[in-house]
């Protein structure tokens, strides 16, 4: 626990740490996905509550997820999602907080703009290339500078790129198999206060990191008109490091110390089922596990040294959701999804940067042909966050010695737009 009694060195160099951990907690989890992960990496598989995406729903972008699902495009082929994310997280403190005139709180979601691609070659009648390319995670929420929490945070930035060259090869004409390797950066800024008082001298953390994991996937189509996908994403090990920066220290100047921790972004595995009814309808299933649990305890470094052990407590999350596609026409093919997510993140455990909580999501789209080579997609989903409580007191992992406890409320609304080329053989199975 931190109090007025102990050195302003030791002092900081807590909060440097706990602010160290939460470079673990905003580049692990999502306001899209789980925690602060984000799963809008295709505007068709969006459109679809991401029902089926590991089975072909979506397209080509399908192949984030999946990478077998490569072989069922011939020639050379491109899928581009772009998504404009609009979140509303109102984090707000009871009046029992003993900091509650400081300002109870406010809508700390920030709107963003991601992008994401696809591309596959096709070398022959057995084998194909590709590579996807996105960004998995990230997160960027401000708070008034001075207010309730702000000993808790003030501002949080986080950026995750991977990029994965993938190959797949259809060892049978029902069995596709692939496999890729995943490159991520991790680029993070966090702050919070330093004290209570208004305005308070703050505390900042940048860091940033490199890290290699792999993916896997499979089709299986034992019909012409059924698909079954399984995709896996690994953890990715990678070691944050950076600079904590603190308040002016009377005869010192400001501190500056050495920030570093391990991270281990979670597995993800998903598995959908796609199932063409006739020639108009399609219906799609699909769920996902990502194991969250692995993050624990996470040892925390400043200048060289080991100062605190995290307890970060998350639980897996999952994910169900089902979608259906009516094709009105050869150029036209309407979408619509529903899903429902169980979040990580626990009462126990969810902070002022992280109010995630369980979700239900509902979206419709559209896929218009323009001609054989050029395609494009357009969905809108919105998700309702179930309201949640916020108990930073004794035994929470944040907890500093200044009780705050409070609620969130939270929803998004996500639009985007995807555009699919194809250079030579405009051949598709999905």
């Amino acid at each position: 626990m931190m109090n007025a009694r102990q050195p302003a060195h030791r002092r900081f160099r807590i909060r440097a740490a706990l602010l160290a951990g939460c470079v673990m907690l905003a580049s692990s989890g999502a306001a899209m996905a789980g925690g602060f992960a984000l799963r809008e990496q295709s505007a068709a598989g969006l459109g679809l509550s991401f029902a089926g995406v590991a089975a072909g729903g979506g397209g080509l972008s399908a192949g984030y997820w999946n990478p077998a699902i490569i072989t069922g495009f011939g020639g050379f082929t491109t899928a581009s999602s772009y998504t404009a994310v609009a979140p509303y997280a109102n984090v707000t403190a009871d009046p029992a907080t003993p900091t509650w005139a400081l300002g109870p709180g406010r809508d700390i979601g920030l709107s963003g703009v991601l992008a994401s691609s696809v591309a596959a070659y096709q070398i022959n009648d057995r084998v194909w290339i590709g590579v996807s390319a996105g960004a998995p995670f990230g997160l960027s929420t401000k708070s008034d500078y001075t207010w309730s929490g702000q000993v808790y945070g003030r501002t949080s930035r986080v950026l995750g790129m991977s990029v994965s060259p993938m190959i797949a090869v259809k060892a049978t004409d029902w069995l596709s198999l692939g496999v890729g390797v995943t490159a991520q950066y991790m680029d993070v800024r966090l702050t919070q206060a330093a004290g209570v008082a208004p305005a308070a001298t703050g505390v900042a953390l940048d860091a940033d990191g490199w890290g290699v994991g792999y993916m896997l996937g499979a089709t299986i189509t034992p019909g012409p008109n059924t698909t079954i996908g399984i995709g896996f994403r690994s953890a990715v090990h990678q070691d944050v490091t950076g600079s904590a920066t603190g308040p002016f220290i009377p005869g010192a100047g400001p501190l500056s110390l050495k920030a570093k921790a391990p991270l281990n972004t979670p597995e993800v595995l998903t598995v959908g089922v796609r199932q063409k009814l006739n020639k108009q309808w399609t219906v799609l299933a699909g769920f996902e596990w990502t194991n969250w649990s692995r993050l624990g305890y996470v040892p925390v470094r400043i200048n060289g040294v080991v100062s605190e052990a995290l307890p970060f407590a998350y639980k897996d999350g999952y994910m169900a959701s089902a979608g259906v596609e009516y094709a009105w026409s050869p150029q036209l093919t309407l979408r619509a999804g529903l899903g429902y997510e169980w979040s990580p993140v626990s009462n126990r455990v969810r902070d002022v940067r992280l109010p995630d909580t369980n979700r239900l999501s509902a979206s419709v789209g559209l896929g218009w042909r323009l001609n054989d080579a050029l395609s494009l997609d357009v969905s809108y989903a919105h998700l309702f966050g179930e309201p949640a409580s916020i108990r930073i007191v004794p035994g929470h992992p944040q907890y500093v010695g200044l009780p705050w406890v409070g609620s969130a409320k939270a929803h998004v609304d996500i639009v985007s737009l995807g555009v699919n080329y194809r250079f030579g053989t405009p051949a598709s199975i999905f």
